[in-house]
């Protein structure tokens, strides 16, 4: 897979388009010609900022808050964290692309919801030796206070590539795999703990696509220890989103009181990672 960024449209060589206005998150990501990316085929949460990042291959949520709106203090309904968090529709404040267009850095200033300050800087390359796509994100607080980082990186399949044999595979699963229809009715979504391997990254695949492709998501299972997946065919809606997550699907109240909201102070760093290809 030889695949380079903001590539010009070209059936012959693969190519991930960037949106530089929503924090340097994947708009498309075309293989042999075509975007894995749902478009347009997508529900909408009356949200102009997610309703654009759902509609890309790859969008961030975080890094305050991931998941729908909740109260940023208990007892306090009039101040909410934004749906998905405060990421999305940040644009970034500097680019700088290698001159073979496989490498891209990128750092963003983001502000959040309770005031904080954040700086994302990421790092896409293409990985030759692996055939695959990477991103390497280091989070820190740059605020004057302490808050608990969230991400959840949200990878967006289109629904019309997958068909009735198509399979979620992956050894988080007890049995190994699962139809890509999981759950019932229109939209369905589960959250389970990430198996680790050796290396300290957990896996899964969506095979086969259209064309007999298998995409490939990869993760750094420490910072990212559950594996998320969401389906919605409902309406026009098309997808399947495979969404590698920092916390088990619980409200912040419960996540604070069994511990799990850890807090990043001012000046201290996270860093995050994941890495996908198509063969």
């Amino acid at each position: 897979m030889r695949t380079r960024f903001d590539a010009p449209d070209d059936a012959q060589e693969n190519h991930i388009l960037f949106d530089r206005a929503s924090a340097l998150d994947v708009a498309s990501f075309v293989v042999d010609g075509v975007d894995l990316s749902p478009g347009a085929a997508i529900p909408s949460d009356g949200d102009p900022r997610i309703d654009r990042a759902l509609a890309g291959f790859l969008f961030t949520c975080g890094p305050d808050h991931i998941r729908h709106p909740e109260p940023i203090a208990a007892g306090e309904e009039s101040a909410r964290y934004p749906l998905h968090g405060s990421l999305a529709g940040t644009p970034v404040k500097h680019t700088h692309m290698s001159a073979d267009a496989t490498l891209c850095i990128a750092t963003v200033e983001v502000n959040l919801a309770d005031g904080g300050h954040a700086l994302l800087e990421r790092r896409w390359h293409v990985d030759a030796d692996r055939d695959e796509v990477m991103l390497e994100d280091r989070l820190t607080n740059t605020g004057a206070g302490s808050f608990p980082p969230m991400m959840m990186y949200h990878l967006n399949i289109a629904g019309r590539l997958a068909g009735d044999e198509t399979r979620i595979i992956s050894p988080s699963f007890a049995e190994g795999e699962r139809a890509w229809r999981f759950g019932e009715g229109e939209s369905a979504h589960f959250c389970i703990p990430a198996k680790v391997e050796a290396d300290g990254w957990s896996d899964v695949a969506l095979a086969p696509l259209a064309g007999g492709k298998r995409l490939t998501v990869r993760f750094r299972a420490d910072t990212l220890p559950f594996l998320q997946m969401w389906r919605c065919q409902r309406g026009n809606a098309d997808v399947i989103s495979i969404e590698p997550a920092s916390h088990r699907l619980a409200k912040r109240p419960e996540l604070g009181a069994a511990g799990e909201l850890k807090l990043l102070e001012p000046g201290q760093t996270q860093t995050y990672a994941l890495a996908f290809g198509v063969a």
